[in-house]
């Protein structure tokens, strides 16, 4: 999972063990240590209408209505955003159309590439 703050929004990008992982457990989380302090981030089931997000003990947590997930992961839907005061961004994470020399072949097939 990777995460990507800028200004107020927070997205998660999912790759495709990710979200087998979360729709199986309900919850996954990354740990960013820095030597003295750690921030994690995760994403969680929750029971909200719509994704919101707490911040906690140096830990994001955003959460994802439970019948959302289903249809995210059964389905070809990239993912969901919530506008608001905080833009949360959760999305399945695709292969870069440039070529970077980062390993994606966890990520999902881009629908932009002409194979």
């Amino acid at each position: 999972m990777k995460v990507r703050i800028k200004g107020n929004s927070v997205r998660y990008r999912l790759s495709m063990p990710d979200i087998a992982r979360f729709g199986q457990d309900g919850y996954i989380e990354e740990i960013v240590d820095f030597g003295p302090s750690q921030l994690t981030y995760a994403l969680q089931k929750g029971n909200a209408p719509s994704l919101w997000a707490e911040f906690t003990n140096n830990k994001i947590t955003i959460f994802m209505p439970s019948n959302w997930v289903d249809e995210w992961i059964e389905t070809d839907k990239v993912g969901f955003g919530q506008k608001g005061p905080l833009y949360l961004l959760v999305e399945k994470d695709f292969q870069c159309i440039d070529n970077v020399a980062e390993d994606q072949s966890d990520n999902y097939p881009n629908p932009g590439l002409v194979c």
